[in-house]
């Protein structure tokens, strides 16, 4: 697909007001040429009739007279009314040779036509072209009167014309331009709002709603935007409130698995340790050779038990609207830093007080970071997990930096990514997942309070 080059949208109508604007021009001036030559011709035609009239009376009188002297043709007393600079007054016999002439001089004009012009004109018009008349006595032709026009004359005067139509032009279009780009940049400065509303709504923000508007069109644009900007909006509330629903529903049945394991499965390894430590007893008095037998019963069944312990903490988290979430996190970090052994170094910095926040939005929260260190952790194979939790005036930032694989495709795409983002957008939040700026991945949640929950925030303050 070509390239094309954009332009504003004021510009490109102005400039095609200036196009549409310079055609008329173009078609005025055209007009007024031709009707300049038109009138040219006319006048010589004209002339041309008055001077063969003219010969016919003198002809006439010299009949009357039946003087034996006669000067006929004679173009003077004519010439004397008639002449204009580079006119031509002949008279020319039935053989065709010219008996008389007269022509005015043409004056050098102060600004000649530019030889583009003159040959445009020359081409188009004909400027030179004569305008004969017969003359007849008693019904015998006696000749022709011959008119003409120097062409550079008519020329000249045709490109006085001209100029003074191009200087209105010169004018008039560059001031047109500048009154059409303003009438257009009032007209269409509501787009202006359009795009910000757009923009907010880009950015998740849909209680931008737009105001009424002069244009019909723009109207018809800003019902469209806001009917809009409220179906998505419920149609996020509803989103929203479903995500809730489901991420309590999941919650609800990690509780009730953790339940299960810890009543049957970690009673049936307990019960397997003791039947273990009674079996060595036995096997003390009985068989020493299947005491290293009951041991390894026990080790296994002690790890089963760790290993049960971690994955109940981690279906069942403490409690965190008893303990709180700046404790959870703490416990859930010192957690990770113990069983990591070393091999990664897990912090967390709190910025703002996170006592009196509700408990969907702790739990939730708690439960985001627990997703993202496990990410960090165990896909991103990460050596140093830094965290920073920030409270603000309207919204509480997260940001989750390590030194791992950002470029692992199961920290990008798995289940606890899309966990994270279902509860994310159960709070109305933001989440991106990108790669750090020097390197590793950097995690950041942005989860706004609402009224309510600042509210209660400012009493608990």
């Amino acid at each position: 697909m070509w390239n094309r080059p954009r332009f504003d949208l004021k510009v490109r109508l102005t400039l095609r007001v200036a196009a549409i604007s310079a055609a008329c021009f173009a078609a005025i001036s055209a007009y007024f040429l031709i009707t300049a030559d038109r009138a040219a011709h006319a006048r010589i035609d004209d002339i041309a009739a008055i001077v063969a009239k003219t010969l016919e009376l003198q002809q006439g009188k010299v009949q009357w007279v039946a003087s034996p002297r006669s000067d006929f043709p004679n173009l003077d007393p004519v010439s004397a009314y008639v002449m204009t600079p580079g006119l031509c007054l002949a008279f020319r016999g039935t053989g065709g040779d010219v008996l008389q002439r007269f022509c005015s001089g043409a004056p050098i004009p102060a600004n000649p036509p530019p030889q583009v012009f003159v040959a445009f004109y020359g081409s188009l018009f004909d400027p030179g072209r004569e305008a004969a008349r017969p003359v007849i006595v008693r019904g015998t032709k006696l000749g022709e009167t011959v008119v003409s026009v120097d062409p550079a004359v008519q020329t000249a005067e045709a490109w006085h014309e001209a100029g003074r139509l191009m200087l209105a032009l010169a004018i008039a279009l560059p001031l047109l331009c500048v009154l059409v780009y303003a009438a257009l940049a009032r007209a269409l400065r509501p787009t202006r709002m359009i795009r910000s509303g757009l923009e907010r709504i880009a950015a998740n923000d849909l209680t931008a709603r737009l105001p009424p508007f002069d244009l019909a069109e723009l109207s018809a644009i800003r019902d469209v935007f806001n009917h809009l900007a409220e179906s998505l909006d419920t149609a996020l509330a509803e989103r929203s409130e479903l995500t809730r629903k489901l991420i309590a529903l999941q919650d609800e049945e990690r509780r009730h698995l953790a339940r299960e394991l810890h009543d049957e499965f970690g009673q049936s390894l307990a019960a397997i340790r003791a039947l273990a430590s009674s079996a060595r007893q036995t096997a003390a008095q009985d068989c020493p050779a299947l005491l290293g037998e009951c041991d390894g019963i026990a080790r296994t069944a002690t790890g089963m038990m760790e290993t049960l312990r971690g994955a109940l903490f981690r279906l069942r988290p403490p409690d965190v609207e008893e303990l709180g979430l700046v404790a959870s996190l703490e416990g859930l970090v010192a957690g990770w830093n113990g069983r990591s052994r070393g091999q990664t170094r897990f912090s967390i910095r709190f910025d703002g007080a996170f006592e009196a926040l509700p408990a969907s939005i702790s739990a939730n929260l708690y439960r985001i970071v627990q997703e993202a260190l496990t990410n960090a952790a165990k896909h991103a194979v990460a050596t140093r997990v830094n965290l920073e939790l920030t409270m603000r005036a309207d919204e509480i930032a997260l940001a989750i930096d390590d030194d791992g694989r950002s470029n692992d495709p199961a920290a990008k795409s798995g289940m606890g990514l899309l966990g994270m983002r279902e509860r994310v957008a159960a709070l109305r939040g933001r989440l991106s997942f990108e790669a750090g700026p020097n390197g590793g991945s950097a995690l950041r949640v942005v989860i706004p309070l609402s009224a309510a929950d600042r509210q209660t925030l400012e009493h608990a303050a």
